[in-house]
């Protein structure tokens, strides 16, 4: 939980990121729809301010900071204040869950994907996305880290590649990776539909699959 305190003091600001960049919301939140499955109970770790959760139909979400659960909450998700590295879910009752740029903010990345698996039933999914570090959005972060900025310097991002370890780690199989942001940071923001072309592009997301049996 060493970031709740951050997100409780910057809710507001974070939750507004998502008013004032329409085209990317947009183009995230139809990646992460097309991997989704059709029905199903699912949670969100890192629910965050429940933007993604309520726009996707998840209906649980988890996260450390009581000030972003709020916005949540007032957004009709039910919420419980948690981390992802100890679930508060009894394991094998979930579809699936999601976990959208959560993982850099953890302090125990491949700990929270086990716990993802865990509460997993046999054949549940999990949709995992990343910015990814050696995207020209991944080194635009860094860079405004390095300048100061308060959410994204408490931030560490991964590879494409790490994801991939850390989930096969975790017991996941990686069945399908989709992707969106080909345009810079510095370009005019747009709209762009989901692609399986993934190298260079900003937003990734995989979608992981615990074994059946």
């Amino acid at each position: 939980m060493s970031t709740a305190w951050l997100f409780d003091q910057y809710a507001s600001r974070y939750d507004e990121w998502y008013s004032r960049h329409p085209g990317i919301a947009a183009s995230e939140l139809d990646t992460i729809r097309k991997l989704m499955p059709r029905s199903g109970v699912g949670l969100e770790v890192g629910v965050g301010t429940g933007f993604f959760a309520s726009k996707l139909g998840v209906l649980f979400g988890v996260d450390p900071s009581i000030e972003m659960l709020a916005y949540a909450h007032h957004r009709g998700v039910w919420v419980v204040q948690g981390i992802g590295e100890a679930l508060p879910i009894r394991s094998s009752s979930l579809t699936y869950v999601l976990i959208v740029v959560t993982l850099c903010f953890a302090d125990n990345p491949d700990a929270l994907l086990k716990e993802t698996w865990r509460v997993l039933r046999p054949c549940g999914v999990a949709i995992t996305c990343i910015v990814p570090r050696d995207s020209v959005w991944g080194e635009y972060y860094q860079q405004r880290a390095r300048s100061g900025h308060p959410i994204y310097a408490a931030a560490r991002f991964y590879t494409l590649k790490e994801l991939e370890k850390m989930a096969l780690s975790a017991g996941f199989v990686v069945e399908e990776r989709l992707a969106t942001l080909t345009y810079t940071p510095w370009e005019e923001e747009r709209y762009e539909k989901p692609s399986t072309s993934v190298d260079g592009r900003g937003f990734v997301c995989l979608r992981l699959r615990k074994a059946c049996r």
